[in-house]
């Protein structure tokens, strides 16, 4: 069985805060994304860096998926940040504000200088792009296609939506970023991330709104505080039925296999490779998520 990485909870986590960096690995999210970007006051961005530096280091981040969102290349802080994060040994690196094609591909060529440089294996390095303005979601498509270092493409919700002189509300004002974003990243074969949800306080809120990503298709979220995790994980679970259908799918499917049957039904229907694909998926987030409560 083939099973994808899962991405349901992408946890920022200021790389200015010792306190947080010690910590955050214990919360177990599927990516911990240091941030040194908006997370970071001017005069703490040197500071940042060098503590993302020595926490990449340490043992115990290396069993989770690493995401190190740097400043834009054009800042002072940029190349720096992305030094710092390629020599680390960071997973990802995820680009702010991408407007274009063009800035995705000039981070590529500063990631493979850096890997040959400091002898990390060429292309261990993978990228993410946030797009975060009106630019962004029309060059979504391009933006997803243009390198195959990409993992994946974010929507950064508040940025976009000073871009478009309005605010958010009640999703009314995403959705056609999110469905660009979406079908971008399914088109070029890689995953999409939904926007942060501010309020920590609205827990119901931020279940409609994960509610609502998981059904449009995004893989994942991005969030701002460890207690939106579990919340996360539990929207993506499957429910007991869903996971029962996909068992049954899965052993239609191998006995089909073992006695040699092009053709593979359930209960008089036939199955065919999505639905197949489908229930190895369910199953992956039965086994990581547990059954949906």
């Amino acid at each position: 069985m083939t099973l994808c990485t899962l991405r349901r909870s992408m946890l920022f986590l200021p790389a200015s805060s010792a306190a947080m960096l010690s910590t955050a690995f214990v919360h177990r999210p599927d990516s911990i994304m240091f941030d040194l970007e908006d997370a970071v006051a001017l005069r703490e961005k040197d500071s940042a860096r060098l503590m993302m530096f020595h926490a990449l280091r340490n043992p115990v981040y290396r069993e989770l998926e690493t995401v190190v969102r740097i400043n834009p290349l054009a800042t002072p802080f940029g190349l720096p940040d992305l030094e710092a994060a390629v020599r680390a040994g960071a997973d990802v690196i995820r680009l702010p504000k991408t407007d274009t094609a063009a800035d995705l591909l000039e981070l590529e060529a500063q990631v493979e200088r850096i890997e040959m440089v400091c002898g990390r294996p060429r292309g261990s390095t993978r990228l993410m792009a946030a797009i975060e303005s009106a630019s962004g979601v029309v060059n979504a498509v391009a933006i997803a296609m243009a390198s195959p270092r990409l993992m994946g493409i974010a929507l950064a919700g508040f940025d976009y939506v000073v871009d478009m002189q309005t605010e958010r509300g009640d999703g009314t004002e995403l959705f056609y970023a999110r469905c660009a974003v979406l079908h971008a990243a399914r088109a070029a074969k890689i995953d999409a991330f939904d926007v942060v949800f501010g309020d920590l306080d609205d827990e119901a809120g931020f279940i409609r709104e994960a509610e609502l990503a998981r059904r449009l298709g995004f893989n994942g979220k991005s969030l701002i505080n460890p207690r939106q995790i579990e919340l996360l994980h539990n929207v993506y679970a499957p429910t007991a039925a869903e996971a029962a259908h996909a068992g049954k799918v899965l052993a239609a499917a191998d006995a089909a296999e073992r006695d040699g049957l092009g053709v593979v039904s359930l209960n008089g229907k036939m199955i065919d490779a999505p639905i197949i694909n489908r229930a190895r998926r369910v199953l992956q987030l039965a086994a990581t998520s547990g059954i949906r409560r």
